[in-house]
């Protein structure tokens, strides 16, 4: 092979490597694009299920309200029904009453004039009693004078005598007469004011008997609207239901939908997934061949940088600063507070004073990288670079963007990147900055081996 061909291959294999990266970088953002349309999909998919759940509570409730509201207009039917009956019964009681009291006026005022009757047959039989006193009299000095008579007045004497006892039980009947007279006169008097009692009471009653007239006339009314009420009421959940009836299966039908839709979504989302693995493995491969020279240099830098941690590391355990059981160390403690939220690890400390020698030097060889950090197998990024560690605020879209350090990137990039034991990995990804911000990248990394065990690797993240 010529140096114009091996020129010819070079430039075609850069070329490979440009039409890869840029074909990388298109796939990831439709594929952030579907995983955000995925995202929404099962959003939606939840917020049916609630509207199902909703619907089928709803369609329940309706049934038991429609339930009540026939229930309610059978019974405010039978309500006005009876109050009907009641106010029957009232108004055919006040009109008894009413005879009643008319009757017991007219007792009263025939008492008053047989009272009157009584005291002028009283007065009468004081007269007759008088007369007979008087005749009395004059049958006594009839009976004088016919004795001084003698013989001659002896037949005046006999009628003198005859008119004297007929005077005398004159005066007896009139005297039982009186006493009857004034009995039936005081009994007539009582019954006069009894009349008048009774008449006062029949006339509350009839009052009272109007009050409660009017009340169940205004009862009647009022149950009658109640009723009417009931009635509409009943109409209403009559025409829920219908709408009910008419609701749920469209729902159904628009869940069917949503589900057909979200799982060829997600089918979409998978299948872009592994587009993207491919496209990042032409990437990986243009690189090997050496083509794409802007990732040459950083994948040297990477590399090499991660060969010096894995150095250091080592080192480290053989001067006693940690041991390899503490630097594997995955039972990761929450730091109390932290959102998003923070972990530590028995490696923690060490790595705090350790990593920052090698990952911030690596910032200044080029002006598209936004960071270099460690990560274990996990994707635990126990150190960060310091601008993206700063403490913790009450603003966690700020702290997802500006406090980065000690997380768990547990992502399809960040765990290939620390599980990753081929000799570099190259990936294109968005990088969630916070906010609902996205910034499409290339992550390069190169695995961290501490005394022949994979601890995890180096991950370069750079814009182009």
């Amino acid at each position: 092979m010529n140096a114009q061909t091996s020129l010819d291959t070079t430039q075609r294999i850069n070329k490979l490597a440009k039409a890869a990266s840029e074909l990388g970088f298109e796939i990831v953002d439709i594929d952030g694009f579907f995983g955000l349309v995925e995202s929404h999909a099962n959003q939606q998919r939840n917020a049916l299920n609630e509207l199902l759940s909703s619907v089928k509570e709803m369609a329940s409730a309706n049934k038991d309200a429609a339930e009540i509201a026939q229930n309610m207009r059978q019974t405010s039917q039978q309500a006005q029904q009876d109050i009907a009956a009641s106010a029957t019964l009232v108004r055919t009681f006040s009109d008894k009453t009413k005879d009643m009291a008319g009757w017991v006026t007219s007792v009263r005022d025939r008492s008053a004039t047989v009272g009157d009757t009584v005291r002028a047959v009283k007065n009468n039989n004081i007269q007759i009693a008088s007369i007979a006193t008087q005749v009395n009299t004059l049958a006594i000095n009839a009976k004088i004078e016919a004795a001084r008579a003698g013989d001659a007045g002896r037949g005046f004497a006999v009628v003198a005598n005859a008119i004297n006892e007929l005077s005398q039980k004159t005066s007896t009947a009139a005297r039982q007469i009186s006493e009857n007279i004034e009995s039936l006169s005081n009994w007539i008097t009582d019954l006069g004011r009894e009349a008048v009692d009774v008449a006062e009471a029949a006339h509350g009653v009839l009052k009272e008997s109007a009050q409660t007239d009017k009340a169940l006339h205004q009862m009647e009314e009022t149950s009658a609207l109640e009723h009417k009420q009931a009635e509409r009421i009943s109409v209403q959940t009559e025409r829920g239901q219908r709408a009910m009836d008419i609701l749920r299966p469209a729902v159904r039908n628009i869940d069917r939908t949503v589900k057909d839709t979200t799982r060829g979504v997600a089918v979409m989302h998978e299948r872009m997934s592994n587009l993207i693995s491919s496209s990042e493995l032409i990437v990986q491969l243009t690189a090997g061949l050496g083509g794409a020279t802007a990732d040459a240099p950083l994948i040297d830098l990477v590399q090499h940088t991660a060969q010096q941690i894995s150095q250091g590391l080592e080192a480290a355990i053989k001067r006693g600063q940690i041991t390899q059981s503490q630097l594997f160390d995955t039972d990761y403690i929450p730091v109390p507070g932290s959102n998003p939220v923070q972990v530590t690890s028995r490696a923690t400390p060490f790595l705090d004073n350790f990593l920052p020698s090698f990952q911030e030097p690596v910032l200044m060889h080029y002006n598209g990288i936004v960071f270099c950090a460690s990560v274990d197998t996990n994707g635990y990024l126990p150190v960060h670079n310091a601008k993206f560690s700063q403490p913790q605020t009450s603003d966690v879209v700020w702290n997802t963007a500006n406090s980065r350090n000690r997380r768990i990137f547990d992502d399809r990039v960040g765990l290939k990147a620390g599980r990753n034991t081929a000799p570099f990995l190259l990936q294109v990804y968005r990088r969630d900055m916070g906010g609902g911000i996205f910034r499409v990248m290339k992550d390069l990394s190169a695995p961290i081996h501490v005394n022949a065990k994979h601890w995890g690797g180096l991950r370069l993240a750079y814009a182009t």
